[in-house]
């Protein structure tokens, strides 16, 4: 489970009455020297044949284009549409944009093109989607409007790709896997205004797509991308959809843009109904939560500087000293933040602390540290007393907790470079602790609505593969306890392999330990069972988690 820090733009209530938009951290984003774009592979444009009484009369802005009465999900369209957006880049046909721009011009210059660049970078490679946007809202390009859209369009394109691919597959005549990421994430952006952002006009979605497209190829696919999005708009109250009854996995799985691999399991696992209702519940825009650091104020102080700015808090139900925001903007540039008055965390991520259950002069062990949040929660609960020795592989994440630490004014964490599963640094090879906390890596998928990217990054297979790194770390936690020390084993996943399958397989291999259980600690309606913390975000409106007190018997 990770922390998640809020954006620098305004909220995009006056796009759209929903929710806050999602938290963002910080990357580098390198621009390539020079940009090449290939040539989409011969689109056009296969009109709808909704049966309407509207004039087939040509649209002067369609260059050509004209209806055809061909229904766009037929059985070859079908065929060619994947649960899962494709990432191919297309046929290289060594095009070369004969387009003279403007000098001085810039090819990604307001928020919709920046987002097609962002989109692109997360579908060919491993970047993180908040990171990326995080970047380009620092920079003085865009005004706090434009930042807000950027961040809505983003989120909400990858959110919804599915949902979007499903259309544009039906439109789109050629083979939409084949079409070049740029021009395919233009035509997401432009749809994803003109279905979800009711109050951005559709001409303007249309218009900044075919300039866009202009500047990065040529007039012909600046005229297929202006005639097939008029061709939805003029037919978007009768879209076809799937229907449940053919398939209700591909149906629940394209009505709320998830995988297949995914959907058949929650079916299977919860039933069609309460599986629909997570797979809502990962398409929400997230709420921003806030812990405040007891050690520099408290909760009355908190509250009382809210009503004074007029910001609209809800204390949270299973932590009190957790409250969420309806909106709350440049959280980065607000000075009770910065003074570290309060930190940004989910109170699902605040769980495993609490069921930790520090006490004074304990040491404690935190064997995945970063991003550093559940470390700052666990030395916050010692009121400053004892020690918490914070462990990861990585420089880059010990320097951004130290940072981190400092702005809240914490003292008594020591952070390691080290690797978790074989400590070999000086200062705790030899140490026995009173409590571990095991964070362990894992798929994310308890995150979705924050991370909406990872569902397009995941397979079982890696699932499965997380279950052997997840299950060393345990057994490795052992040799590092006291006796009659305590275990906490948490994930920020709401799959049963990563969950109860590895605490199971714990027991079976130590014997001498058991699960204490949780309700104990917290709210019995947050404990399964078994004794451990489940969380789910469609159930308890927090995000999807896991946490395990293993104590010897």
């Amino acid at each position: 489970m990770s922390e998640i820090n809020e954006n620098s733009g305004e909220n995009v209530n006056n796009l759209v009455p929903e929710e806050n938009n999602a938290p963002v951290l910080n990357e580098t984003v390198t621009e390539p020297k020079e940009i090449k774009v290939t040539d989409p592979q011969e689109p056009e444009v296969k009109q709808t044949a909704v049966e309407q009484t509207e004039s087939k009369q040509t649209d002067s802005t369609q260059s050509g284009n004209k209806p055809v009465s061909k229904t766009p999900f037929n059985k070859n369209s079908d065929k060619a549409y994947s649960d899962k957006p494709s990432n191919r880049s297309g046929e290289n046909r060594g095009y070369q944009n004969k387009r003279e721009r403007p000098k001085g011009d810039t090819i990604y210059s307001d928020a919709r093109s920046l987002a097609v660049k962002i989109l692109t970078r997360v579908e060919r490679t491993d970047a993180y989607l908040d990171k990326l946007i995080d970047f380009e809202i620092r920079t003085e390009q865009l005004n706090d409007y434009d930042k807000s859209l950027l961040n809505e369009i983003c989120h909400g394109v990858i959110r919804w790709m599915r949902r979007l691919d499903w259309f544009l597959n039906g439109f789109y005549r050629g083979n939409w896997e084949k079409c070049t990421p740029e021009i395919k994430n233009t035509l997401r952006v432009a749809l994803y205004q003109i279905l979800f952002l009711n109050k951005i006009p559709d001409f303007a979605a249309v218009n900044e797509a075919v300039e866009f497209v202009k500047r990065i190829s040529t007039q012909k696919h600046a005229d297929v991308v202006n005639g097939l999005l008029r061709t939805i708009i003029r037919t978007k109250n009768d879209l076809v959809y799937p229907t449940r009854e053919i398939d209700e996995v591909k149906y629940l799985g394209i009505m709320q843009s998830h995988p297949n691999w995914m959907v058949r399991r929650w079916i299977a696992r919860f039933g069609f109904d309460d599986a629909a209702l997570l797979a809502e519940s990962n398409n929400k825009r997230p709420i921003l939560t806030l812990r405040i650091n007891t050690l520099k104020a408290s909760k009355e102080e908190i509250f009382k500087r809210f009503d004074e700015r007029s910001i609209v808090y809800r204390t949270c139900r299973y932590i009190d000293y957790f409250v969420t925001l309806r909106l709350m903007s440049k959280i980065y540039l607000d000075e009770d933040f910065k003074d570290g008055k309060y930190t940004v965390q989910d109170e699902s991520a605040g769980l495993p602390a609490v069921l930790l259950k520090p006490t004074e002069n304990d040491m404690i062990l935190d064997m995945c540290a970063a991003p550093g949040g559940k470390s700052t929660h666990i030395a916050q609960l010692l009121g400053g007393k004892g020690k918490v020795y914070s462990v990861d592989k990585f420089d880059a994440k010990i320097k951004m907790m130290k940072q981190n630490a400092e702005r809240l004014g914490i003292t008594n964490i020591e952070f390691i470079q080290d690797d978790a599963a074989d400590l070999q640094d000086e200062r705790v090879k030899d140490l026995k602790f009173d409590k571990i906390l095991l964070d362990a890596p894992c798929s994310g998928l308890g995150v979705l609505s924050k991370k909406p990217e990872i569902r397009w990054k995941r397979e079982f297979e890696d699932v499965l593969a997380l279950t052997e790194i997840q299950k060393n770390l345990l057994n490795s936690a052992v040799k590092y306890l006291k006796p009659g020390g305590v275990i906490v084993y948490s994930t920020c996943s709401t799959e049963q392999e990563e969950n109860m399958d590895v605490v199971k397989d714990f027991l079976e291999k130590n014997p001498e330990f058991k699960i204490d259980n949780a309700s104990q600690y917290v709210k019995s309606e947050l404990v399964n069972t078994e004794g451990c913390i489940e969380t789910f975000p469609h159930r308890h409106n927090i995000d999807g988690s896991f946490a395990a007190r293993l104590i010897k018997k």
